[in-house]
């Protein structure tokens, strides 16, 4: 009997998260599970200007952001697609739009029947984490889908 038969693996971009894509691959060599590379591409947000007459003003216009975001994510998952295709692991790719990230990959995970998400976590710790936020954290608190984290 299988362990695991599908792993999402959400990534960012960073070298951490492609060192947790390695591992990942590595998974899902040894248990001969399908991978599964996962980017949540960013909203486009406004910039605040401030003094008399402040407002937000955009900085790009929303064609130019997402062209540059889709060409982004497609960089990021054709570099982990490329090593799971030298690992012999059969993967593909979903990109998706969420107002959260954490949101994103537990519906990624959960619309493409994935049976376990493997993610990295950054570290983050006190006021910095409290502030920015953890993903990793979001992810492991809401998610029915068990979690493996790289860090």
């Amino acid at each position: 009997m299988q362990l695991f038969t599908h792993i999402l693996v959400p990534t960012d971009g960073s070298t951490l998260s492609r060192a947790a894509a390695e591992r990942a691959i590595d998974l899902g060599s040894a248990m001969q599970a399908r991978v599964t590379f996962f980017h949540a591409r960013p909203e486009k947000r406004q910039s605040f200007f401030g003094g008399e007459g402040g407002g937000y003003v955009d900085q790009m216009p929303r064609e130019e952001f997402e062209r540059q975001a889709l060409q982004q994510a497609d960089e990021y998952l054709d570099t982990l697609e490329a090593l799971a295709q030298t690992a012999r692991v059969t993967s593909a790719r979903v990109i998706g739009e969420a107002g959260a990230p954490y949101e994103g990959i537990i519906a990624a995970a959960t619309t493409h029947g994935c049976d376990l998400i493997v993610m990295a976590s950054h570290g983050r710790r006190g006021i910095k984490a409290l502030i920015l936020g953890s993903e990793t954290q979001k992810v492991l608190t809401y998610s029915k889908i068990p979690v493996l984290v790289y860090r």
